[in-house]
């Protein structure tokens, strides 16, 4: 493998549609190459989806933010994933040290592991989800007998919709029966079945609620009007603990990074929404229209406060839902080298949950 110091390394996976990536093909590094030694620097592979909810990590990646926080004793790979349990799996196998990724995989991946694979370093994005439906459809009541796309059986807007449902009074079931059908599939799907008259809605994430609304259908429900203060967690960025362990300085060298990366996307937007349209091109081969994100831009917003609570209270109604079990979430979070990056620049600290 030719590894490119101060350059990202991009994945060459073929994605069949924009915004969405399939799981980077970069052959894995062996544990002394990325644990680093007398042969060379350290290896810090970084996943992330190149979609605009990972703003931060597109831009970062993108504007050589990452690359400049890692310095010349760090070699940053990156790999990019179109769903979390792809990027999971990888963190579990040694392949992947850290990853931009949802609530619900990393609340998955704690689960797995016994709370031993990985720890939440930081947020990233707050916001962009949305339930789009038919123009035909005004209140709730509507939704009975219809059928609602999710991007994943369980993944954290499927959880969203039927805990949503359920406390509107409408029953939804893992096999698609109910008062209301659950249809999961691919986001890349669903402009395609909506505009079919397959679905007649769906509760996804930016890019996609845009492209609904232009294809003829109206928000229903934006999830943000759901939270206190109308934020909860849609991207954190999570280690793993062996690399944690092994490399605390890399590890908060990445933190600064994402911390630049906010800085960047939220002090200078158009640049970044080139910089974000111009990444998902070299990746896809066509770069993601300017109008549609700057259409899905105002829904998001970009925090290092991983928002905790949320977390909590998703994997709360997963439960409800009867889609997971009870888990406890000591230990998933760890802020210090967030906290030490914000205090050096003034900022105010992060509580730690």
């Amino acid at each position: 493998m030719r590894r490119l110091p101060f350059r990202r390394l991009v994945s060459l996976a073929t994605l069949a549609v924009l915004g969405v990536a399939t799981a980077g093909t970069t052959a894995a590094c062996g544990d002394d190459e990325s644990a680093g030694g007398a042969s060379g620097p350290v290896t810090l592979r970084l996943g992330y989806f190149p979609n605009i909810t990972h703003a931060p990590a597109v831009v970062g990646v993108e504007k050589g933010i990452f690359a400049e926080k890692l310095g010349s004793d760090v070699e940053l790979e990156t790999k990019t994933f179109n769903a979390g349990p792809a990027a999971i799996e990888a963190i579990f196998s040694g392949a992947l040290d850290a990853t931009y990724i949802g609530p619900n995989p990393t609340v998955n991946a704690f689960s797995k592991s016994e709370g031993q694979a990985v720890r939440v370093i930081s947020g990233a994005a707050s916001g962009g989800v949305a339930l789009v439906v038919k123009p035909e459809i005004t209140t709730v009541e509507q939704l009975r007998g219809r059928k609602i796309a999710t991007p994943q059986l369980g993944n954290t807007q499927d959880v969203a919709v039927r805990y949503w449902l359920e406390q509107k009074g409408l029953r939804t079931t893992k096999e698609g029966g109910g008062d209301v059908t659950i249809v999961p599939q691919e986001n890349a799907q669903t402009v395609e079945t909506f505009t079919s008259g397959a679905i007649d809605g769906a509760w996804v994430p930016e890019p996609f609620v845009s492209r609904l609304v232009n294809a003829g259908g109206k928000v229903l429900v934006d999830e943000r009007d759901l939270w206190p203060d109308r934020k909860f967690v849609i991207t954190n960025l999570i280690v793993s603990t062996t690399f944690l362990k092994a490399h605390p300085d890399v590890v908060k060298k990445l933190v600064e990074g994402q911390v630049a990366a906010n800085e960047f996307v939220n002090s200078r937007p158009d640049e970044s929404h080139r910089a974000i349209s111009a990444h998902i091109g070299e990746i896809t081969g066509k770069p993601l229209d300017l109008e549609l994100i700057e259409q899905a831009w105002p829904t998001l917003e970009f925090t290092n406060d991983p928002i905790a609570s949320s977390l909590k209270a998703g994997l709360d109604h997963a439960v409800a839902v009867e889609l997971t079990q009870p888990v406890s979430l000591d230990g998933l979070y760890d802020l210090t080298y967030l906290n030490e990056v914000l205090k050096a620049q003034g900022r105010t600290e992060v509580v730690q949950p």
